[in-house]
């Protein structure tokens, strides 16, 4: 009995040294713990959340521009990368079309708001501009003007995405027109560089367990669980929409590429653990990044639809500002006609796309469609303030894996997954090792592995 006992301390020991999983796990009940227990201790620890966010942000440009620049000129033709652009925006415009609709009928049934009796003059709009600092989202015009470089050194120093993206793009099709010939030292460069940012991030993942527990004591100390009584009904039917797209996303992914998503999650739990844990999906995206090329996804794919479904592919964020439309409306008394909530779906599809990075989006797009259709008054938005941070494990979730789905999806559509590798690596086994890597980083892997590329 003792050596029993002995043998099960040792495997628990080993699987707290080696598995990330379960260090994020035991951060994040250890997070709950002090911010139930100690508000004001748990409250103060927010910087080590951020901290871990800003330090993983500090590698995501360099990383993006080396993973697309070495995709394209592996796959050899322009042409094919911006068939995958295209391909991934049209996924993306339904992805996200699918998650308002279904926001909203799930509005309509449940009726989260109904009985709710609120005055409008009642509430402080002060409080929304205070949230959002007084910001604004981008025009159509402005969104696509900010997407384009007026600096090499500005788009990494601001760690904007889509600017890096064309960046990387001009690059990559700058080398494709040159030839290896006349740059044969600048591609191994680059693929070096991609080593290096990886071996990084490995470094920065041994900070994830610390940053989830400041993370979550932060959130539970700050804001109690006081919202889920107000809210519970708002947050039932939230998560309930997330959990019944991500069915459908399950389904479409099964459809398209013969591929299960709930053992994508599996071979994901981490990463996925991690993104809850600090309420960003930023945080994983190089984790994602790797683990999706090691499931059979060609680079380029990877390196163009993951980073743009972050500007483009808010699915979750899109779920929460339908059903939270209709939870404002039924909350003040308005009734919405079929008619306007159709008209709040293509005002929301196109307000949703400039909320990556905006501080306060869902309120900003939220007030703008408000002001634009005259639907609420734009001073309601208010009555989404004390629920809007526990959103965000639904909203990061969902955004994340809608992305993930997206990069398999997209890949099958242009003939650049393997299929054979996929089924392998969600299965469990292994990843193939592709000539001049080192083994891919395993489930429970608490870093990365130095040589992937």
């Amino acid at each position: 009995m003792p050596h029993t006992t002995g043998t099960l301390v040792r495997r628990a020991g080993r699987l707290l040294r080696t598995s990330l999983f379960v260090q994020v796990l035991l951060a994040l009940l250890f997070g709950v713990l002090v911010g139930r227990l100690w508000p004001q201790a748990g409250a103060s620890l927010q910087p080590l959340g951020d901290g871990f966010v800003r330090l993983i942000k500090a590698v995501i440009a360099p990383l993006v521009f080396c993973v697309v620049v070495a995709g394209i000129t592996k796959a050899g033709d322009m042409k094919s990368f911006g068939r995958i652009g295209v391909k991934a925006l049209i996924w993306f415009e339904v992805a996200t079309g699918v998650a308002l609709v279904v926001g909203l009928l799930a509005g309509n049934v449940f009726a989260p708001g109904a009985g709710m009796h609120v005055d409008p003059a009642s509430l402080d709009k002060s409080a929304v501009d205070a949230r959002t600092g007084g910001g604004k989202l981008p025009s159509a015009a402005q969104f696509i003007l900010e997407a384009l470089p007026n600096s090499a050194v500005g788009a990494f120093a601001t760690n904007s995405l889509l600017q890096v993206l064309v960046l990387a793009c001009l690059v990559g099709a700058a080398l494709l027109h040159l030839g290896q010939r006349k740059v044969p030292q600048l591609l191994p460069l680059i693929e070096q560089a991609q080593d290096v940012v990886f071996t990084i991030v490995g470094y920065i993942m041994k900070l994830a367990p610390l940053a989830v527990f400041g993370a979550t004591a932060h959130l539970v100390g700050q804001y109690g669980l006081g919202a889920m009584s107000t809210y519970g009904k708002l947050i039932a039917v939230c998560y309930g929409v997330a959990l019944a797209f991500l069915v459908l996303l399950g389904c479409a992914l099964k459809a398209v590429t013969g591929l299960s998503l709930w053992k994508f999650v599996r071979y994901t739990r981490e990463e996925l653990l991690l993104a809850l844990g600090t309420g960003s999906s930023e945080t994983v995206m190089p984790r994602m990044m790797q683990k999706l090329r090691a499931a059979g996804c060609r680079d380029d794919a990877v390196g163009l639809v993951l980073p743009t479904g972050y500007s483009f592919n808010l699915d979750g964020a899109s779920i929460y500002l339908s059903v939270g439309t209709l939870f404002i409306a039924q909350a003040i008394g308005v009734q919405l006609s079929l008619g306007r909530q159709i008209t709040v779906v293509l005002v929301l599809m196109l307000t949703s796309k400039g909320m990556a990075g905006v501080p306060g989006s869902a309120f900003l797009a939220l007030s703008a469609t408000a002001s634009a259709l005259g639907v609420v008054p734009a001073a309601a938005v208010a009555l989404l303030l004390g629920v809007d941070r526990i959103m965000d494990s639904m909203r990061v979730a969902t955004n994340l894996l809608g992305n993930c789905v997206a990069v398999f999806a997209v890949s099958r559509w242009e003939g650049a997954l393997d299929r054979v590798t996929a089924r392998k690596v969600l299965n469990g086994e292994p990843p193939a090792v592709r000539p001049g890597e080192e083994k891919a980083p395993e489930a429970d892997s608490a870093s990365v592995a130095p040589g992937e590329k």
